[in-house]
């Protein structure tokens, strides 16, 4: 049979009133902190997570929604966000919304059903209606990776407009004139990196031709597709910029296909430093983002929120991004 706060109360001789204040969270004198971790322990007592929420309105569960969990950037920062959540004590629930913003919707409803304690985001699209629902619960929200046009909440992202604008010039750096980009043009962060994409042409005084721009859903399909469509044009380009990780495989499956080679026919340079980046040949140029370091943040300041540490105006956080050098890059100088 389970062990039960009475058994604590009979092992310690302390009060149930002393023994559920520190089940609960509260400040206990030292002494008696000790004889009841030494009585947990020796009864292999486990806490009722569901009725200590009765009593403290919390349930150490963070609802997670996420745009696609097929996403291998999606399924990278989870497993950050779980770390760092488990480090605090915290579960997680999670939520495939399948890019679909009717199923992200109801998904949030489910969550609430569930009373979790604060929902991080990563959202479909650009519009934040959908978390009126949130709002009107005190369910505080952190947005991951993806603002949204209309609606301000705290939100942990790295500035995308400056990371293409970079991987842009590194290409123009490298005597490219020809540089094409396959992004979205449906979600913020897509948005975001086809404008510094676009900075970075006009301030070199470049051209862009229209069928330079492949812009649909960051996907593998749009990625390959896209690339089929450049390497077919008369005057193809000499670089282009893959605007995402999935982007960024089905990018290089076209080219593979195609007969053509990296980088003496086509030169690359995609974004974040995943797993199968480290088997492609050539080493490939890349746009790293910190996810760690934007998931540790993210819980932090969700946490806040959900402790009413943090209680002000929403909070964005830009992170800045790094370079990894590779060989998928030619100079046509």
């Amino acid at each position: 049979m389970a062990a039960t706060i009475r058994d604590i109360k009979k092992r310690t001789g302390l009060s149930l009133a002393t023994i559920s204040k520190y089940l609960n969270g509260g400040n206990v004198l030292p002494e008696n902190r000790i004889l009841i971790e030494e009585a947990i322990n020796e009864l292999h007592y486990e806490v009722n997570e569901l009725a200590r929420g009765l009593v403290t309105h919390k349930t150490k569960t963070i609802g997670v929604l996420v745009y696609d969990i097929q996403c291998l950037f999606v399924g990278s920062m989870l497993h950050y966000l779980g770390m760092e959540l488990h480090k605090k004590g915290y579960g997680m629930l999670i939520c495939d919304s399948c890019n679909d913003e009717k199923l992200q919707k109801e998904n949030l409803q489910f969550l609430l059903s569930r009373k979790v304690d604060g929902i991080l985001v990563f959202a479909v699209g650009m519009h934040g209606k959908f978390l009126h629902a949130a709002k009107k619960a005190n369910v505080p929200v952190v947005l991951v990776d993806r603002s949204f046009q209309d609606e301000e909440y705290d939100c942990v992202e790295v500035d995308n407009r400056t990371a293409i604008y970079r991987a842009t010039n590194k290409l123009i750096e490298n005597h490219h004139k020809k540089i094409a980009v396959i992004a979205s043009n449906i979600e913020y962060t897509g948005r975001e990196r086809v404008k510094g994409y676009s900075d970075a042409m006009n301030q070199a005084g470049l051209e862009i031709p229209k069928e330079y721009c492949k812009l649909g859903r960051h996907s593998f399909e749009h990625g390959y597709r896209g690339m089929k469509e450049l390497l077919e044009l008369e005057d193809r380009p000499t670089g282009v910029i893959l605007g995402n990780y999935n982007t960024m495989l089905g990018g290089i499956m076209a080219l593979n296909e195609s007969g053509l080679s990296c980088p003496q026919d086509v030169s690359l340079i995609g974004v974040d430093n995943l797993p199968m980046t480290q088997v492609l040949r050539p080493k490939l140029w890349l746009i790293v983002q910190p996810m760690e370091t934007m998931c540790e943040k993210a819980v932090a300041m969700l946490l806040e929120r959900v402790n009413g540490e943090q209680n002000g105006m929403p909070v964005k956080i830009s992170f800045s991004t790094s370079v990894r050098e590779g060989d998928s890059i030619r100079d046509l100088g």
